[in-house]
């Protein structure tokens, strides 16, 4: 049975964003963001401290340096940069990983770097050349450049499936700047199906395959509490 995985962590300041303690009972594992589209210091910190409390694993969300834009808008950087940023950000919540005593779990990129990997080689390898300094499974889409080049480059790829986004006709999920709210029941049945036969029902109504050994929900989706409610009643908690 899969994982619940959610995207959190993403307040900033005195801006607050998602209701990471109310999701943090339904979920397994948190991708927390790490400064560079949302979050900061002390929202990073107290994100990992909440994830501790609830027995919850922690990765890293790494983004584009796009604050402003909420990591969900293209930009051009070579190889070795994109590395150099995501080093940066997933190295600064592993030391408050580190603070707590915790390890970290896995590295997820956020948003649009998300999707230009799937389809990018100049981008997934230089997703790889950063999750080989910290030796960690990557998130990811089946049958992308996701599987492809992470697992060539010798990383475990999980393959993920969105409970709250929608998938085109490509196999490829839409990602939108702001999300959409969602029928909580559908999205579990979305999931279940998703499970078990590997198959998800575009926005152009084909069938298309999807890997589903961890499912995301987004904290930001405006009824995510709802849907991660539904998805986890549907999904039983594995054991440890």
């Amino acid at each position: 049975m899969a994982t619940i995985n959610c995207d959190m962590g993403e307040s900033f300041g005195l801006y607050t964003m998602g209701d990471d303690a109310g999701l943090m009972p339904f979920i397994d594992i948190a991708n927390v963001a790490c400064g560079f589209h949302a979050s900061d210091y002390n929202h990073m910190r107290a994100t990992v401290r909440l994830a501790k409390a609830h027995g919850v694993r922690v990765g890293a969300h790494p983004s584009l340096p796009d604050l402003q834009g909420f990591g969900r808008r293209e930009m051009k950087m070579g190889r070795d940069e994109l590395a150099n940023c995501l080093i940066y950000q997933i190295g600064a919540l592993t030391g408050f990983l580190d603070a707590e005593g915790m390890t970290l779990n896995h590295i997820k990129p956020h948003g649009v770097l998300y999707g230009m990997a799937a389809r990018d080689e100049e981008v997934a390898n230089a997703i790889c050349d950063a999750a080989l300094v910290f030796k960690k499974p990557l998130l990811g889409m089946k049958g992308s450049l996701h599987e492809t080049v992470y697992r060539a480059r010798g990383l475990e790829m999980i393959p993920e499936f969105y409970a709250d986004l929608d998938y085109n006709d490509a196999g490829g999920v839409i990602i939108t700047r702001v999300h959409d709210a969602k029928d909580p029941q559908e999205a579990a049945a979305k999931c279940l199906r998703a499970i078990a036969e590997g198959k998800v029902r575009t926005v152009g109504g084909h069938d298309v395959e999807v890997g589903a050994d961890t499912i995301c929900v987004h904290s930001d989706t405006p009824n995510a509490l709802a849907i991660a409610a539904a998805v986890r009643a549907a999904i039983p908690r594995q054991p440890n």
